[in-house]
C-alpha cells in the first residue's frame, strides 16, 4: 500500500493545486475506499496532513499581509471550542467498528454540503452583496455572532469528519463578507483558520490513536510536489470544468457513504 500512496498524495496534492478544492473532501474518501483505512484513522491522519499542508500556505498569506486577522478571529472563537467539546465528546464516546456508520454518515453530509458549495459559491457571493446592500445596518450587527456561529458548526463537522474546512468556510465567507475580503485576504483567512482548526482537531484525534504515522508521511511525500505542480498549472488551465466534475464525484461518493453507514 504504501508505494501506491505517495501517488494518491500526489494526485490529490495537483488536483487541490488545479482547484483548490480541500484535501479532505478528496483525500479521506480514498483512504477509506482505495485503501481501507478504518474511518477514524482516515479523518484523524488526514487531519494532520491537512494542517501540515495548510501551514505552509498560511505562513506565505500570512508573509503578504493576506490574511483578515479580525475575520479569523471571529471564526476561530466559534469553531476552537466546538472542536475540543467535541473532540471530549469522542473521548467520553468512542466510537468502534460496530458504530462506524455515524462517521460514514456524517462524512457523506459533509462531501455533500461540499459539492454544493463548489457549485454555488458564486451565488452565495452574490446573494451576500445583494443582502449586505439592501440591509446594511441589520447586516453589520448580526455579522459578528453569524461569524462565530458558522466556525461552531465548521468546528464540530471537521473535527468529527476533516472535511469542510476549506471549501465551506470559503462559501460562508463569501456571503458573510462580500466586499470586506478581496480574493488573496479570502483565500488567506481560510486557510489561516482551517490551519487552526486542524491542528487543534488533529491533535486530538492523536490522542484517541487515530493516527497512522507511516501512512501520513507517505501521503505528504507526494502530496507536496503535487500541490507545486497543480499551483503552476493552475495559470495555464481553466479549472472549471473540473470543479464541476469533482463537485459531482463528492455528490456521488457522499451519497454512497450515506447509504453504506
Amino acid at each position: 500500500m504504501m508505494t501506491v500512496t505517495p501517488f494518491a498524495g500526489f494526485l490529490v496534492g495537483l488536483l487541490v493545486g488545479l482547484t483548490g478544492v480541500g484535501g479532505g473532501a478528496l483525500m479521506t474518501p480514498l483512504l477509506i475506499f482505495l485503501f481501507g483505512v478504518a474511518p477514524q484513522t482516515a479523518v484523524g491522519t488526514d487531519l494532520l496532513f491537512a494542517f501540515i499542508t495548510k501551514s505552509v500556505g498560511g505562513w506565505i498569506y500570512g508573509r503578504h499581509g493576506a490574511i483578515d486577522w479580525r475575520v479569523f478571529r471571529r471564526l476561530a472563537l466559534g469553531s476552537v471550542p466546538s472542536s475540543a467539546v467535541t473532540l471530549l465528546w469522542l473521548h467520553t464516546f468512542r466510537l468502534d467498528a460496530a458504530n462506524e456508520h455515524w462517521v460514514l454518515q456524517t462524512l457523506g453530509i459533509m462531501l455533500a454540503l461540499t459539492s454544493v458549495a463548489m457549485l454555488f459559491k458564486a451565488r452565495l457571493h452574490h446573494l451576500g452583496q445583494r443582502v449586505r446592500t439592501e440591509t446594511p445596518i441589520q447586516f453589520k450587527a448580526v455579522q459578528p455572532a453569524l461569524t462565530v456561529v458558522t466556525g461552531v458548526l465548521i468546528g464540530c463537522l471537521v473535527t468529527l469528519t476533516s472535511v469542510g474546512a476549506g471549501a465551506l468556510g470559503a462559501a460562508a465567507l463569501l456571503y458573510l463578507y462580500p466586499y470586506r475580503l478581496t480574493p488573496a485576504k479570502l483565500v488567506g483567512t481560510d486557510i489561516a483558520h482551517a490551519t487552526a482548526l486542524t491542528l487543534v482537531a488533529g491533535l486530538g484525534h492523536v490522542t484517541l490513536g487515530h493516527l497512522d504515522v507511516a501512512l501520513l508521511g507517505a501521503l505528504l511525500a507526494g502530496s507536496i510536489p503535487g500541490v507545486m505542480l497543480g499551483a503552476r498549472l493552475s495559470t495555464r488551465i481553466d479549472a472549471r470544468y473540473l470543479r464541476g466534475a469533482i463537485a459531482a464525484i463528492l455528490m456521488l461518493v457522499g451519497g454512497r457513504m450515506w447509504l453504506q453507514g
